[in-house]
């Protein structure tokens, strides 16, 4: 299950955003870019895809954390916690990270 609140907020942000997919994945929602896991909820939290560069940028900050869904941190990737998403600017901070770190892959194969 996922925060759907966290949900419309996020959908307002990416309302018009061609390149962005809606997608349901591991019991969550989020938004695939060029076929890439870009933005995320999980349970409560918001998930970015925002590469090492950017993860050591932010991981020092509060309520952010690294990407653990099974036990193994997934690299590149951090969790942020609904006390850091209250204000809208947070969490268009957060979302714009994670599309500019997608901006930079190649599209997958078919998209």
């Amino acid at each position: 299950m996922y925060d759907p609140g966290l949900a419309a907020r996020l959908d307002e942000i990416m309302a018009g955003m061609l390149e962005m997919e809606v997608t349901r994945m591991f019991g969550g929602y989020g938004f695939l870019m060029n076929g890439h896991m870009c933005v995320g909820i999980w349970n409560d939290r918001l998930v970015i895809r925002i590469g090492v560069d950017g993860w050591n940028s932010i991981c020092a900050q509060p309520h952010v954390g690294p990407m653990d869904l099974t036990g193994k941190v997934m690299k590149g990737w951090a969790m942020v916690h609904p006390e850091g998403l209250s204000e809208d600017a947070e969490l268009r901070r957060y979302v714009d990270m994670a599309i500019m770190f997608c901006a930079t892959l190649p599209p997958k194969e078919g998209q």
